[in-house]
């Protein structure tokens, strides 16, 4: 029986603030880099991938992601909507929460991908990701092959895979790379209100149950104006 999580939570509410002025009339998700929008980049990994379902949370330009995507027919597409307010990183995950089910779902930025392009590194967090050891597994980026993320890196792993948040350090090596997988059951009866992530992934460590797999290929992360200019010109100089 495949691993695989059939349904992914695309995270596509944001209102792009740093990507402005590119983002003053559209969703940042919407957004092309070399002919391919960054909302697509995700959607076509997960369906290579095997996904099945997509819940994709909106609020900044709503109708304008929902009408793009009402053209992929390899996917089911399901919205969360939060026109009202946004919910942060957390209170998103609370509001789709009658809409993830209850297996392990992939939980998906959309302002980063990877190159060259392909399933692998999800296939591979499928296969490494033990609902009995786990309660969260992240994608990590290696700070030294990728583009666009000038932080100081935000976690240490260790050999087992185990994780670590910097804190106080002034570096490390890993930059969460936008995807993970994590349970659903982690949101249950969480208010829907605005709250991050952040301290679910702290409790997650301190029980010793959040890991991370590495991605072996260049990491790019688009998140401002120029960043997707340095984006675009590094697809364009590879060979093909």
């Amino acid at each position: 029986m495949s691993k695989m999580p059939h349904t992914a939570m695309v995270l596509a509410a944001g209102l792009g603030t740093r990507m402005r002025p590119l983002t003053d009339d559209t969703a940042k998700p919407l957004l092309n880099v070399s002919g391919r929008s960054l909302i697509d980049r995700a959607l076509d990994e997960l369906v290579t991938a095997g996904v099945k379902r997509a819940v994709v949370n909106v609020h900044w330009c709503a109708d304008k992601v929902e009408a793009h995507l009402e053209c992929r027919t390899d996917v089911e597409v399901v919205f969360s909507d939060e026109r009202e307010g946004l919910l942060d990183t957390g209170g998103g995950l609370a509001k789709a929460r009658p809409l993830l089910g209850d297996d392990p779902v992939f939980v998906v930025n959309t302002d980063a991908f990877w190159m060259p392009a392909g399933p692998e590194p999800l296939e591979r967090m499928a296969d490494t990701f033990d609902p009995a050891a786990m309660d969260g597994l992240l994608l990590l980026a290696d700070r030294t092959e990728c583009l666009g993320f000038p932080g100081p890196g935000d976690m240490f792993r260790s050999e087992n895979g185990r994780l670590t948040r910097r804190g106080d350090a002034p570096t490390a090596p890993w930059a969460y790379a936008g995807v993970r997988i994590t349970k659903p059951q982690h949101f249950d009866g969480d208010p829907i209100e605005p709250f991050s992530v952040l301290p679910k992934w702290d409790a997650m460590i301190a029980a010793g149950r959040l890991f991370g797999v590495t991605l072996d290929r260049f990491w790019l992360h688009v998140g401002t104006p120029e960043a997707l200019e340095e984006a675009e010109g590094w697809i364009q100089s590879r060979p093909e």
